[in-house]
């Protein structure tokens, strides 16, 4: 993150500020790790602490359909089931305690505020488009990008169309892009795979200075509960800091490529406590004259391994269709699918793009994600099990 000012703030901060009709201003510190992380400062035109009432809270715990997890699964993105509100439309496949991912179809625009108030969010726009409304600005979104949302973000969601799709990873840490694409100073290095220019963040809108009942939905512990605020939680007249949603889109992500096949943290984006998140995108393959393009088997000892299909053709699978979700768990070595390597001899490039998320701790699979799990994934790498798989689809 790098600093970022919008609006009007006072010349230092923590001191008198008025409006011109010598009305005060209410600062906020904005930020997470007590008062050690990146933080923000934000002045209301109202105090942003006047609550009218708080309802019943609502557990929105995932089901654990399996805690502990060996085998290797597909799920069938395509088959999620659409909801018309917007919440209620994420539906989380894989979890652990340092994170919760999955799929959402929401149908309709918010007509609410909401709040994750403990976990960072970042959503990928796998299809449609819209605008992220926060109380620091809006973001335009569409298809590719990424939207990192901090814990504590009051937001709304207005969508384009009713058949948005989002990857959806909330996530118990920060997200940040990686450490060693940084410098001392937070500045992305030359060899960093994006950089600045690639990061968008809020565009300032003129503060909302109303008075009334205002809904948020404040998630906490797997909870949401209902608040009613008595004014408009986006009266911001002007904010600066490090800490604010932000944007990414997927094809400004620079691969990084070699003579022979590099190994996945190239593609690294993101990362939080326990995890990181990658960005396999279009690019040249590798060109040693011997160079063998699909990726060796392998195995992830400590970490579970998951893929977001979501445009072109993923050289290294059979029978993968976009937003299916594939997981290979750590510990049980995985690879190519029959003929895939074969296949990928002498091609030189691809257009494939995937998100990847590699926790480092394992994952439990939901009563959702079973729901859409295709169960023949497991025995995909016996030869024999392929032939019926293509046959099968020629049908």
């Amino acid at each position: 993150m790098r600093y970022h000012q919008s609006g009007n703030i006072p010349q230092k901060r923590h001191t008198i500020f008025k409006s011109p009709e010598d009305k005060f201003y209410y600062e906020q510190l904005f930020g997470t790790e007590g008062f050690h992380g990146i933080s923000s400062l934000l002045y209301h035109i109202h105090r942003p602490t006047q609550i009218k009432s708080i309802g019943e809270a609502k557990d929105v715990s995932p089901k654990i359909a399996v805690d502990k997890n060996v085998t290797p699964r597909m799920f069938k993105g395509m088959n999620v089931t659409p909801e018309d509100d917007f919440l209620d439309s994420r539906k989380f496949l894989m979890v652990n305690n340092d994170l919760k991912m999955g799929l959402s179809k929401p149908r309709k625009s918010m007509d609410y505020f909401y709040k994750n108030a403990e976990c960072d969010e970042l959503l990928f726009v796998h299809h449609g488009s819209g605008t992220l409304k926060t109380f620091v600005g809006n973001l335009e979104f569409e298809v590719g990008d990424y939207l990192i949302i901090p814990r504590g973000t009051i937001y709304q969601v207005d969508l384009q169309s009713d058949d948005t799709v989002l990857f959806v990873l909330e996530s118990h840490s920060p997200i940040y892009t990686p450490k060693r694409y940084r410098n001392e100073f937070g500045q992305l290095l030359e060899h960093s795979p994006f950089c600045e220019r690639d990061i968008f963040a809020p565009t300032f809108v003129e503060p909302k200075d109303e008075k009334g009942e205002f809904l948020i939905k404040v998630k906490k512990e797997n909870q949401i509960t209902d608040f009613i605020y008595a004014t408009h939680p986006f009266d911001v007249v002007g904010w600066d800091g490090y800490f604010y949603p932000y944007k990414f889109n997927i094809k400004n992500f620079e691969p990084i490529t070699g003579r022979i096949h590099q190994p996945p943290p190239v593609h690294q984006n993101f990362e939080g406590h326990n995890f990181v998140v990658c960005s396999f995108c279009a690019r040249m393959y590798d060109y040693h004259p011997m160079a063998i393009p699909a990726p060796y088997n392998h195995s992830n000892i400590d970490s579970d391994e998951v893929l977001f299909y979501t445009e072109g053709d993923f050289m290294s699978r059979n029978h993968i269709d976009l937003m299916d979700f594939t997981l290979h768990p750590g510990g049980i070595v995985h690879g190519p699918h029959p003929g895939a390597m074969e296949r990928s001899i002498g091609k030189k490039f691809t257009e494939e793009y995937a998100v990847m998320v590699d926790p480092f701790r394992p994952l439990k699979i939901t009563e959702e994600a079973l729901k859409v799990e295709d169960p023949s994934y497991k025995t995909s790498w016996l030869e024999d099990q392929d032939r019926t798989l293509k046959d099968r689809s020629q049908e």
